[in-house]
């Protein structure tokens, strides 16, 4: 009877969690840039770590740490893997680390952009104007 009831806790637990994240909590994405992903591809011993989350109405949050990168701006855009996009959200400098404004929202568009896997951030510098580092946002 106990592990009966042990089983069925365990289950509503994961039924739980599913709802949570069906219910649009967040759907967070880690991303490793690379000079590599870049379009065209950079050649850098730079690289970036981070995490963003996008809620189920657009709101986004998180940042991106670079190393090695002497980056003046980074941004979140809209584009394939492969293709450069145009600018969404700019993100805050502080330091090598670049975060989401607070009050920072896709379209409607955009959040579908975001489902098909078509965002990506990057960091650009004084060397690569148009980007040293990039990732796509994976969903």
């Amino acid at each position: 009877m106990k592990r009966l009831l042990i089983l069925v806790a365990a289950l509503s637990l994961a039924a739980c969690a599913q709802m949570n994240s069906m219910m649009g909590r967040g759907n967070t994405v880690s991303v490793n840039l690379t000079g590599a992903e870049e379009v065209p591809p950079v050649r850098t011993s730079g690289s970036g770590t981070g995490s963003f989350t996008i809620a189920s109405d657009g709101a986004v949050s998180g940042n991106v740490t670079t190393k090695g990168v002497s980056g003046m701006m980074a941004h979140i855009h809209q584009g394939a893997k492969g293709q450069n996009g145009p600018v969404i959200i700019p993100l805050t400098k502080n330091g090598d680390t670049y975060s989401a404004p607070t009050g920072a929202k896709l379209t409607d568009a955009q959040l579908q952009a975001f489902k098909d896997g078509n965002l990506y951030v990057n960091v650009h510098s004084p060397t690569n104007k148009g980007g040293e580092v990039r990732a796509q946002l994976q969903p």
